[in-house]
């Protein structure tokens, strides 16, 4: 498999997805699980995070355990098609904690933001405070999502 100019291995590829299935686990660990010596584990993952292939390591925590009940998906449209309202919009959402991902969209909506808050009254202040009041936002709709029946950010590497 090859990323732009970084061509992968099987290795490569059982490394990254060791790493997605535990991303602490320990060098040793993770040589063990793909075979490889320790240092050469090691190289290859310094290569893999100074590539970009690996961006971050995080910890995976539950949201309705910390009191974040609700998680909301939200379609806007702004309110004019340019680059400085586009920044606008961007600026905000950056600033906002409870949006976890924003992505830019064909059809009807511009974007899509998933956000996670704690209650209904925290939903509607994103909303009504913040997003609409806005001066880059023209229409938000939202849709609270009932069930997740599948939540798995794994890459299908292998």
């Amino acid at each position: 498999m090859t990323h732009n100019s970084l061509t992968l291995d099987d290795a490569d590829l059982k490394l990254l997805s060791a790493l997605q299935d535990n991303g602490a686990l320990t060098n040793q660990e993770l040589a063990d699980a793909v075979r490889l010596s320790p240092s050469q584990c090691s190289r290859r993952r310094q290569r893999l995070e100074q590539a970009g292939v690996i961006r971050r390591y995080r910890a995976d925590l539950d949201p309705g355990l910390l009191g974040f009940g609700i998680t909301v998906f939200i379609f806007v449209a702004l309110a004019t098609h340019s680059r400085d309202n586009a920044r606008r919009f961007r600026d905000l959402v950056t600033t906002l904690a409870t949006v976890q991902e924003t992505h830019a969209l064909t059809g009807d909506s511009d974007y899509l933001l998933k956000a996670i808050v704690p209650d209904l009254r925290a939903l509607s202040a994103l909303v009504n405070d913040v997003l609409l009041p806005h001066e880059a936002v023209e229409r938000v709709k939202s849709s609270i999502v009932l069930e997740t029946l599948k939540d798995d950010a794994r890459l299908p590497i292998g």
